[in-house]
């Protein structure tokens, strides 16, 4: 799997040590990452809306309602802007200027195409529901041709794209080390509660065994 090429709007300007082309660390923290943001432009004005998505190979796929404006803008070959953004961690310093957070994140830069094929549609919508919950499409009834027609996928490409990935303690400046503040990392991750089952659940529906070991940690 070749590595990303820089292009001038990927190339990072602003601590460029922390960015990267590295395709596989793009996919990972796609893969990942649950929510993205697509960003456009609808006559005239830019919106950044959040979505779920999917990687399949080397591509994206984000669905919704057929009805969806940033459906439509998106899938109309106008350019495309889709980040995630992984948090890490809270990056505590001795000065409130030095603060910062640790992060793995991505932006995906490109054009998407609606999804026309009935079998990469059904294949995407899949891969979306795999995405969130791994197993899940194998216990539920698949989308009926009334919730396809309801629904559009659109595939963005992931051939124009970079990564950047904040690690470890603060920065301090040298004159702050001997201020008498505690400094350092707070790590973050995210978790899951104990499910909650949904009124009128069959009492012979088993529980999914995945639900107890679902995790998004790297």
């Amino acid at each position: 799997m070749a590595d990303l090429v820089p292009t001038q709007r990927t190339t990072l300007h602003r601590i460029p040590k922390r960015g990267s082309y590295d395709r596989a660390l793009v996919d990972r923290i796609l893969d990942e990452a649950l929510v993205g943001h697509a960003g456009f432009v609808v006559e005239g004005q830019p919106f950044v809306i959040p979505t779920t998505y999917a990687r399949v190979g080397e591509t994206l796929y984000v669905h919704g309602a057929a009805a969806s404006r940033m459906l439509r803008a998106v899938g109309s070959g106008e350019p495309v802007c889709f980040t995630v953004t992984l948090l890490d961690g809270l990056v505590l310093a001795r000065s409130a200027f030095h603060h910062s957070m640790n992060y793995r994140s991505v932006v995906v830069l490109g054009r998407a195409r609606v999804v026309d094929d009935a079998a990469e549609k059904a294949a995407a919508l899949d891969a979306i529901v795999e995405h969130v919950a791994p197993g899940r499409g194998r216990e539920v009834r698949g989308p009926n041709a009334k919730e396809l027609a309801a629904t559009v996928v659109v595939a963005l490409p992931i051939e124009e794209a970079s990564a950047k990935v904040r690690e470890g303690g603060p920065i301090d400046d040298e004159e702050d080390l001997a201020l008498p503040c505690w400094a350092g990392h707070l790590p973050l991750a995210l978790s899951a509660g104990a499910a909650v089952t949904a009124e009128g659940v069959r009492p012979d529906a088993p529980r999914p065994d995945w639900l107890a070991a679902w995790s998004r940690s790297r």
